[in-house]
């Protein structure tokens, strides 16, 4: 079952039963967190999924949709970037515990770059550690940015559901304020979302079977609400 209520269109919202008391409730939508497109846990030790080498002010957190991550030739450090912009992949060949890593040097976007990696190896280079980051330097050109396989989603829902739909408030999501990493559906304003920190205590939306499930928690059809 999943655990929090998946918005699909402005039916789901209408549809939906709020307390007079509180117009907000928290949906299963949150900022999601920097990943590597290779996602096996069996690659990295512990720690390795968090190396970085971000350039000055990076990342900037400047682009409402996806957001990949580049290389420069010029100082080896990482920017992001629209995953609609064409670079060069550096892809990762892994056998066992030795990795090698390969430059195409066919302008792509992330997307596309990711497909051919994983097409002719086995995925977008993973980066995680300093040793990773040499082997790599030497691959780049004087020109050029190269796509490496860190990468982020601005919003996922908590079932990792993918859905196109979004119903935000004018001026959300606030892309620029880092504490807003939470969303709830205001129903004052039909049910329109907004972001708020986390540790705010609001009432929920689940998704499930109509069940009664004590003082102060029912099931109607479909649709749960708490106090």
């Amino acid at each position: 079952m999943e655990v929090m209520e998946i918005l699909n269109n402005t039916v789901d919202l209408d549809q939906m039963v709020y307390s007079k008391n509180s117009y907000r409730a928290w949906i299963g939508l949150s900022r999601d967190t920097w990943r590597w497109s290779l996602s096996d846990p069996g690659f990295y030790r512990p720690g390795e999924t968090d190396f970085r080498r971000w350039g000055p002010g990076q990342p900037d957190v400047g682009h409402s949709g996806k957001v990949c991550t580049a290389i420069s030739p010029r100082d080896g450090l990482w920017y992001d970037d629209g995953c609609d912009q064409r670079n060069y992949p550096v892809c990762s060949e892994v056998r066992g515990s030795n990795v090698t890593f390969v430059v195409i040097l066919s302008s792509l976007t992330w997307t596309r770059a990711q497909s051919r990696c994983r097409t002719r190896y086995t995925d977008l280079a993973s980066v995680r550690d300093m040793t990773d980051h040499q082997k790599i330097q030497p691959l780049l050109g004087g020109g050029g940015v190269f796509w490496i396989g860190l990468f982020r989603d601005p919003w996922k829902w908590s079932d990792g559901s993918n859905s196109s739909f979004s119903f935000w408030k004018t001026g959300q999501p606030d892309n620029k304020n880092p504490n807003q990493t939470c969303v709830a559906a205001d129903f004052s304003q039909s049910g329109a979302w907004e972001g708020w920190p986390c540790d705010v205590e609001r009432a929920f939306i689940c998704y499930g079977p109509g069940e009664w499930y004590g003082p102060g928690e029912w099931y109607g059809p479909g649709e749960w609400y708490g106090p």
